[in-house]
């Protein structure tokens, strides 16, 4: 039996590795749950991380059969790896300078803050400092996709299956009630369009949603948040860079580039690609369709292979965490648009 979990949630397993065939039954179930969150979502209008999440954990009762295992198991961490690459070709370094020096500033003091208030308050509830920092880290940089990548990076060792789908639940829920709350806000303190568009860009959580309240302000505030959201994503490569400096691989291993894993190295390898050369539109859609439906993909065996008493059993606390994050998130944001744009 698998007894010990390496910094990225691998499990070393017996000599003899499951085959393809063995992977094929989780994957199909993982396909299919899949597809009825993405039909939920399109129909309903609730986002597809959230739908995922909840139908994965609908199905948690599979997570009983070990035929179903192998193929959970690749789901929520080689697919996932992937499409964290393939989220590379949604930024590209010049949106960050469009920005300008004062408000990129912002931005990097926005996330480091944020992620640091997720430690505090993890700290403060009584939570280990990795579970503030992947509580933090997807409230400052792009929700469920973070969560996600910090997660495959800390392991298993230091973050549970029940503590990820608690934080995936809770960024899910408060980034679909900042959608509607947020440009609410912004036009009770009377913000123009690009102060707005950067208070909601630099506030919520997932891609989707940020988009979603800015363009329901306005256009022009639309595609400041996008801009300003998207910059935050180009964050996700450092700070999981960061991340690997104080959480090391082993007990005496030494922190570094060396450290990266390879999904990092492809995003930043996809954001240079788009960044310097001229990506076609065809190609970009179909890469951004592909990341969507491995994230979601790697959501949904997530949430089966989450283990439904510990979550029970944790509460309210872990969301009180997030909470604490999503205020200072949105404090700061606020604090730059009045500062640097009025």
């Amino acid at each position: 039996m698998p007894a010990v979990a390496d910094l990225y949630g691998e499990l070393y397993e017996p000599a003899s590795a499951p085959s393809l065939r063995d992977h094929i039954p989780g994957l199909i179930v993982t396909a299919f749950a899949t597809l009825a969150a993405a039909y939920l979502s399109d129909h309903y209008g609730a986002p597809l991380t959230l739908m995922a999440l909840l139908i994965g954990l609908a199905l948690n009762f599979l997570n009983a059969d070990k035929r179903l295992a192998p193929g959970l198991a690749f789901a929520s961490r080689t697919l996932l790896r992937a499409g964290i690459v393939l989220v590379g070709l949604r930024v590209t370094f010049g949106q960050m300078g469009e920005l300008g020096p004062a408000a990129l500033a912002a931005i990097l003091v926005i996330v480091g803050l944020t992620l640091g208030a997720g430690i505090l308050a993890a700290r403060a509830f009584g939570f280990s400092a990795a579970f503030g920092t992947l509580a933090g880290g997807a409230v400052a940089i792009c929700g469920a996709s973070a969560a996600m990548a910090l997660a495959t990076l800390l392991g298993d060792r230091r973050i549970s299956q029940a503590q990820l789908a608690l934080v995936l639940v809770g960024v899910s829920a408060m980034s679909s009630f900042a959608m509607f709350l947020y440009p609410i806000i912004a036009h009770q303190a009377g913000l123009g369009d690009t102060a707005a568009g950067f208070m909601i860009g630099a506030s919520i959580h997932d891609v989707a949603q940020a988009l979603g309240a800015g363009y329901s302000f306005s256009d022009h505030a639309g595609e400041t948040a996008a801009i300003v959201k998207l910059t935050r994503v180009a964050l996700l490569a450092p700070v999981l860079a960061v991340v690997a400096i104080f959480f090391p691989r082993d007990k005496g291993a030494s922190a570094g580039i060396a450290a990266l894993p390879w999904f990092v190295v492809g995003f930043f390898a996809l954001a240079a690609v788009n960044s310097l050369l001229t990506v076609p539109a065809s190609v970009s859609n179909v890469a951004q369709t592909g990341a969507s439906a491995l994230l979601a993909c790697a959501v949904t065996a997530t949430g089966i292979r989450s283990p439904m008493d510990s979550l029970l059993r944790a509460g309210a606390r872990p969301l009180l965490v997030i909470l604490a994050a999503t205020l200072v998130a949105l404090m700061l944001s606020a604090l730059g648009a009045f500062t640097l744009i009025g």
